[in-house]
């Protein structure tokens, strides 16, 4: 198995974006998400830009993804879209039904993004026939689903990735909740979710932290961990391990699991053991045990067992 980047969910500066993939082209990261998914009214960094910055990551031997839109609502955002199709040198993250249809037809193989509904195994062998190489399990499903999916009939031709860390992609909706806590219309919103790097934290009347407001998606509060699960997920076979960023030290996270399932590979080593030495030598025990992890276990998403 090995560890992937999911593309920034958050509107950061293209200051803060270039340090980012800087410090992930000299980690051990395997392959790298790049693009806008959440909403195109985010222009600190064009089109080009993210060409730039795959070339660089790839450089350093990154296996770079061009993610597209999860909605896709005017015209010009379907003209970006071709736009990432057409590229000529790299495969793109289908987040929408649009960018599925595109993409076969310009026979450019695709990764399923997770904001696509996938519930079964007939649909998964469509799309693949459709151009498909890789699925990203939608964060609400569990590792039971996953294990029937796995096990129905003949092993599955596409490579297989869940979301292992970072706030759950819920939801998204033609609205913009940022702009409207802010009471700004969604076309003039003077892109206000960039003063939130990490969405804007919603609670309930009880003051306990329920969803994370993110422009047009709304995220889980707390973050996703299936750190714990990673030797069951090696034992069923899944591919990729996905980090969904929010902050710098993600990148050593990642890094750091990268080199303990790389080292308990080539060494036949127990991986549960290595992977809790290599976060406790490197400081990253709080991850360990928080937040939450309901959905993998087949109950509510903000559980933590």
């Amino acid at each position: 198995m090995k560890i992937s980047l999911a593309p920034i969910s958050y509107c950061w500066s293209k200051t803060d974006v270039e340090h980012f993939y800087d410090q992930v082209a000299l980690s051990n990261i395997d392959t790298v998400y790049l693009g806008e998914t959440v909403c195109s009214r985010r222009r600190e960094l064009k089109f080009n830009d993210y060409l730039n910055l795959a070339n660089m990551l790839k450089s350093h031997g990154k296996h770079v993804v061009l993610s597209t839109m999860a909605l896709i609502e005017a015209q010009s955002e379907l003209n970006e879209l071709k736009r990432a199709i057409e590229n000529g040198d790299f495969s793109i993250e289908a987040n929408d039904m649009a960018a599925v249809h595109y993409a076969h037809q310009a026979k450019v193989p695709f990764v399923c993004g997770p904001t696509i509904n996938n519930y079964n195994r007939t649909s998964l062998n469509l799309l693949h026939q459709k151009g498909m190489f890789r699925f990203v399990m939608p964060c609400e499903l569990s590792q039971q689903w996953l294990s029937s999916v796995i096990n129905q009939g003949n092993k599955p031709k596409f490579e297989i990735e869940v979301l292992g860390h970072g706030y759950l992609p819920l939801a998204h909706s033609a609205r913009c909740f940022t702009a409207k806590h802010y009471q700004l219309p969604k076309d003039k919103c003077q892109t206000i979710c960039q003063r939130h790097s990490k969405g804007l934290l919603a609670q309930t009347q009880d003051s306990q932290p329920l969803l994370r407001l993110n422009g047009i998606q709304t995220q889980s509060a707390a973050q996703v961990n299936l750190i714990k699960q990673i030797p069951q997920m090696v034992d069923m076979g899944i591919d990729y391990w996905r980090i969904s960023p929010n902050k710098l030290t993600d990148i050593a996270m990642g890094s750091d699991l990268a080199h303990a399932l790389e080292h308990a590979k080539n060494n036949s080593l127990n991986i549960e053991t290595l992977i809790k030495k290599q976060l406790n030598d490197q400081n990253h025990a709080s991850i360990i045990s928080h937040h939450c992890n309901g959905y993998w276990l087949g109950l509510p998403g903000m559980d933590c067992v």
